[in-house]
């Protein structure tokens, strides 16, 4: 049974190294993350304040007119694939498939931060745990420097850990807010394009 417990043992104090890099590398990610949301939101307003007036105005007589002639947004799906469902054959089939695809390309588009916000807890609490083995054997041979050592480890990659899964959580969740819109919003303007 000894054995055993010292098999497990190198085995988990050796993922300490890969636990700690996997998190470094996901704190850039989440970094990256913060500046995309936040280019995409400076965009969002823009567009919402110009698209609420077109919105509010589309009947199915002037649907097509003007949507083409709505200002473009350029990088957002909402945008791209509103464009699509004007190009697309009037046929209800081609309509379900331009939004199969949209809803396709959202989850796409949050499975980075669904990544982050699900794996960043549970490698902070990997490299809480990993590191508390040495202090508790630093502790029982009277070894303070090195108990001190690994509890600043374990509490760096916790917070480490919490703050990456907090940026994908709300990043999540804002966009996931925003997708249901633009669903919302799309399937509008299919109903008034089967209508015409």
């Amino acid at each position: 049974m000894e054995e055993i417990t010292k098999i497990l043992y190198w085995i988990s104090t050796g993922l300490l190294v890969p636990v700690i890099v996997l998190l470094l590398l996901f704190f850039g990610r989440a970094v990256i993350l913060i500046g995309t949301f936040y280019s995409m939101y400076i965009q969002k307003l823009k567009v919402n304040k110009q698209m609420r007036s077109v919105f509010d105005g589309l009947t199915h007589e002037n649907v097509r007119t003007e949507l083409d002639n709505a200002p473009d947004s350029g990088k957002l799906l909402s945008t791209i694939y509103t464009k699509k469902l004007l190009r697309s054959l009037p046929e209800e089939v081609y309509y379900e498939k331009v939004l199969n695809d949209f809803e396709i390309m959202c989850q796409k588009d949050i499975a980075g931060a669904q990544t982050l916000a699900k794996l960043g807890p549970i490698l902070g609490l990997m490299g809480t745990l990993i590191p508390m083995g040495p202090a508790l054997v630093g502790l029982a041979s009277g070894d303070i420097a090195s108990m001190a050592s690994n509890m600043q480890v374990a509490f760096a990659t916790t917070v480490i850990g919490l703050l990456i899964g907090a940026v994908g959580f709300i990043v999540l969740q804002v966009k996931r807010r925003w997708f249901a819109a633009d669903i919302n919003n799309l399937e509008f303007v299919v109903e008034l394009l089967k209508k015409k």
